[in-house]
């Protein structure tokens, strides 16, 4: 018999950036995609098996990160990233056959978008309201579905407006920065790990265990100490009491290289709540630059010296070529 399709979840309805994101995976055109009214959901129904896997934004060149799914992602079962999509993003402003500009008093759209098109609409319509929706073509499509809609307008992926008749494009571009690029991670229940590419990325969580001076510098020396470069880091509150945080960090490199596992395993003595979201191949390809002397054949040479000096044997000194670096 032939192998079911994969189901996937999106933030949706259909038309969001997330589902473009996820028409990046290999094989989701032919799977089946579920939209999800919200970040916590699609992660619920990854968690309880209703999906394979869900595709949700988590970082903005503009806004940084995605606190919905940072947060989500952070707490419950445990969740593993797999995959990262980036998505250039640009937004138009639509409203009803009939709605103009001068119009419009309020405007609905996701929070993020609001933030990146924020200029644009003080300058041309500085009295407008803002209403906050689940995504920005839950936005646009409430203009049609939700019978007298408690807004005149919606910013959306301009996708939704060539999609859906019934929405008229008033401004096109209107975002604040031409450049803005989101990423997006595809999350599934644990399992095998990607493998290494040389090119990829390391995610994981960890809660600061005791608030004290010093406290986050032992985190990061963790890293430094071994040359691992961080692309991302970011506190949030754990919730439990004011003061609290953990830090959602993004690494250079996979859990597979000797310095990144050797980081990690620091990590884990200082603070044990560590958690392990995923290492995956980086979407832009790019490869960390790697010091001789944090590179796999170096660590291997580290710990065969000392399995030598255990063993009691006659250990000489390695003299580093000169100008080279050494542990």
């Amino acid at each position: 018999m032939p192998a079911s399709p994969a189901t996937y979840t999106f933030l949706g309805p259909e038309g969001t950036f997330t589902e473009a994101a996820l028409m990046q995976v290999p094989g989701a055109v032919d799977a089946v995609r579920l939209p999800s009214s919200n970040v916590n959901t699609a992660l619920d129904k990854v968690r309880n098996g209703s999906a394979d896997a869900a595709m949700v934004p988590i970082e903005n060149s503009v806004e940084g990160g995605v606190t919905a799914t940072l947060d989500a992602i952070a707490s419950g079962q445990e969740l593993r990233i797999v995959r990262e999509a980036l998505v250039p993003i640009s937004f138009v402003l639509v409203a009803r056959p009939g709605v103009d500009i001068a119009g419009i008093r309020r405007i609905s759209t996701h929070g993020h978008a609001w933030a990146q098109c924020r200029l644009w609409v003080e300058a041309n319509m500085p009295q407008v309201e803002y209403i906050p929706a689940s995504s920005t073509a839950a936005g646009a499509m409430g203009l049609l579905h939700e019978e007298g809609a408690h807004y005149d307008a919606a910013i959306c992926a301009p996708i939704v407006a060539t999609q859906q008749q019934g929405l008229r494009v008033l401004a096109e571009n209107i975002g604040d920065n031409p450049g803005a690029v989101t990423r997006f991670v595809l999350v599934s229940r644990p399992g095998a790990l990607p493998h290494p590419t040389g090119a990829d990325k390391t995610t994981v969580v960890v809660p600061l265990p005791e608030d004290r001076p010093g406290a986050l510098m032992e985190i990061l020396d963790q890293f430094a100490t071994r040359g691992v470069n961080l692309s991302r880091i970011e506190s949030r509150p754990t919730g439990q009491y004011l003061g609290h945080y953990f830090f959602s960090i993004d690494a250079d490199g996979h859990v597979e290289d000797a310095r990144v596992a050797d980081a990690l395993a620091g990590l884990h003595r200082i603070s044990p709540a560590t958690r392990f979201l995923g290492s995956y191949p980086r979407a832009d390809k790019q490869s960390p630059d790697v010091e001789p002397h944090t590179s796999d054949q170096a660590f291997q040479a580290a710990h065969e010296w000392v399995a030598r000096i255990l063993k009691g044997a006659s250990v000489e000194p390695v003299h580093a070529p000169q100008g080279s670096r050494t542990a």
